[in-house]
């Protein structure tokens, strides 16, 4: 389909977001080793179905046994997911006296099976750790890491329940697999899920053998730009290699658009008062999973399944994107890396301390009951707490305002803090799908060039005349905005179906325009994620878009922006208007747009103002200990 014409230019080529893809050193670590260490090599792991998966164990030279700290991932046990700024190598946790298993899932690797997405992780996940826990030299307790998929492996096993299963340490992965996984609030997370699935192809066609398919998908791999604009979905040419399917699950997800059963016999916040153990949850203001990361500790904190487990909860949330946690040679967003080294990752020495605790009994103050870190941009400061959202915030209401003019940030688009007491004519602009409004950063995966995620200026988008622009006047003095973030929005649209997006912004003084983070609402989904139905042409709809969390200090004399418009791609496929989708169809319209921002339609912004008195505990360093 060509129909994206703009767009191509605006789309970086993808960067495939495989473990190996980054030949940088790990992240550094001032903490010492006291164990030598020796490894073996695809050691057999048989599963209850005969299915033989193949890990690598590293084992420390110790005497007394030691707890398991397993990896299940499907971006290779080689690999381990080593990064500049993520993890240190599994010989690094091993050298300090745990016994690590890193696996490759069923089907990629040097495992065995069929690789299918989530498919087998449940019941893998649990043999996996009971066959870990009777490791020679195991003490009989289990944890787990990983990031991305390799923390939806261990949500999969942990809604199994293993009994050696101690503690998991998931980081940057979501809640729910249709609901900020696939699909955010009915819109399909296109820039995500298309080169994900390539590449996890990919490399399933390597374990099997299969070299002229993933020499296909590697060739187009290097024009993701390109399939990124193809239609319809459900045929998307580079997942049906002559007559074949090679990922079915993908057309699966296709198929299953809304949610329901498919998807919630694997969503983790299905099994939270099934899960008795202590978690540690790692996220990034920026990262594609940060809504479901903050849902699966508020979750478990008020509904795991036992007093130690709703106690035992603590939440990292650090200035990153999805893949560029530290700052020395990661591939973070430039803003992001701007930050320095009071931003970087604590996450190595972090889960040492938490294994040390909840494998080894060392009281050591990682935990004293639900704990939030939280990193304050504008700030770069980090800070403690002990609830989510924050104990004592304030929630502060902008309504939206203007003569009627506010489209591109020339025109008169404003935020105020009192209702509107007059008549006010409404915005109105064209939504075109086969032009548009550029993803520029924001909270995607997995690459920071690749996913459009991370902070950016925002200047060129506000030129468009179909995105709406209501600033703030300069604030009087520095405010603390830490939480989830909401817009009421009034309007109307001449089509069956439309999407609505609203994005946070901090204006500086020089007129820069640094996103926060973005949201999205598709008119049919307004009310319901499993039954979507369509908007009557012309009708005034109260729409809530849900705009994924933020902390930021907003300084004095900055200002407070909100954008609204109805398409961010390739971050989102674009709604076509039509009351179908690209996932069936290639046709398209141009809606008229109509918000409206009267005393019977106050579309208003909701943000979470925190006061001085109830700001967190403040520190230039990243505190270890959560010691009250």
């Amino acid at each position: 389909m060509r129909w994206l014409r703009r767009c191509a230019s605006l789309v970086f080529a993808v960067v495939l977001a495989t473990s190996s893809a980054c030949a940088a050193a790990p992240p550094p670590s001032s903490r010492a080793a006291s164990c030598a260490v020796t490894k073996t090599a695809n050691v057999a792991v048989p599963m209850r179905d005969g299915t033989v998966l193949r890990a690598d164990v590293y084992r420390p030279a110790i005497a007394e046994a030691v707890p398991v700290i397993l990896m299940r991932t499907q971006y290779s046990k080689d690999a381990a997911q080593v990064e500049a700024g993520r993890y240190q190598h599994p010989e690094w946790f091993a050298s300090h006296c745990y016994l690590v298993v890193i696996q490759d899932v069923r089907g990629q690797g040097a495992s065995t099976g069929t690789f299918s997405e989530f498919t087998d992780d449940r019941n893998d996940g649990y043999d996996s750790v009971e066959w870990g826990s009777r490791l020679p030299g195991s003490s009989g307790k289990v944890g787990m890491y990983g990031s991305s998929y390799v923390g939806a492996t261990q949500w999969l096993a942990a809604e199994t329940g293993p009994p050696h299963l101690a503690t998991i340490v998931p980081a940057n992965t979501a809640s729910d697999y249709y609901e900020g996984w696939t699909y955010e609030h009915g819109a399909f997370r296109l820039n995500f899920i298309e080169p994900w699935a390539m590449e996890i192809t990919v490399s399933a066609a390597k374990s099997r053998g299969d070299a002229k398919v993933a020499e296909q998908l590697t060739r187009d791999s290097l024009d993701v730009a390109t399939w990124l604009r193809y239609a319809p979905y459900r045929s998307f040419p580079p997942l049906h290699p002559g007559d074949g399917v090679v990922a079915p699950y993908f057309f699966d997800w296709i198929s299953h658009r809304a949610d329901g059963p498919y998807w919630q016999r694997w969503a983790p916040q299905q099994y939270y008062p099934k899960i008795g153990i202590p978690v540690l949850h790692i996220e990034g203001w920026y990262d594609a999973f940060l809504f479901g990361g903050v849902r699966n500790f508020t979750g478990m904190v008020s509904s795991g399944g036992s007093a130690s487990a709703r106690r035992d909860q603590r939440i990292v949330i650090g200035p990153w994107d999805h893949l560029g946690w530290g700052r020395p040679n990661s591939s973070a967003a430039p803003m992001l890396k701007q930050i320095g080294p009071v931003g970087n990752s604590p996450i190595n020495e972090l889960m040492l301390a938490w294994w040390d605790h909840f494998l080894k009994g060392v009281d050591n103050g990682v935990s004293n009951g639900p704990t939030v870190n939280y990193f304050e941009m504008g700030a770069n400061v980090w800070k403690t707490t002990t609830s989510w959202p924050i104990l004592g915030t304030r929630w502060i209401k902008y309504y939206l305002s203007s003569g009627g003019h506010a489209s591109s940030v020339t025109g008169d688009g404003q935020l105020l803090a009192t209702e509107p007491i007059t008549t006010q004519q409404p915005d109105t602009y064209d939504y075109d799908p086969r032009d548009p409004v550029p993803s520029v950063g924001g909270h995607s995966c997995c690459a920071a060039l690749s996913g459009t995620q991370g902070p950016y200026d925002q200047h060129a988008v506000e030129q468009r005349p179909d995105v709406l622009v209501y600033s703030s006047p300069p604030l009087a003095t520095d405010t603390e905005v830490t939480g989830p973030v909401s817009v009421t929005l009034y309007a109307s649209s001449s089509a069956p179906d439309t999407d609505w997006t609203a994005k946070l912004v901090d204006v500086r003084p020089d007129g820069t325009a640094v996103n926060l983070n973005n949201g999205i609402q598709r008119a049919s989904f307004r009310e319901s994620s499993s039954a979507p139905s369509p908007i009557e042409p012309g009708k005034v709809y109260q729409y809530t878009i849900a705009v994924w969390p933020t902390s930021n200090l907003f300084r004095a004399g900055h200002r407070i922006r909100l954008e609204i418009s109805s398409s961010d791609f390739p971050q989102f496929d674009p709604n076509p208007n039509t009351g179908s989708w690209l996932g069936d169809s290639t046709t398209t319209q141009i809606a008229h747009q109509t918000v409206l921002h009267d005393v019977e339609h106050p579309s208003v912004l909701v943000l979470p103002l925190v006061p001085a008195a109830a700001s967190g505990k403040s520190s230039a360093t990243f505190p270890i200990s959560t010691a009250r």
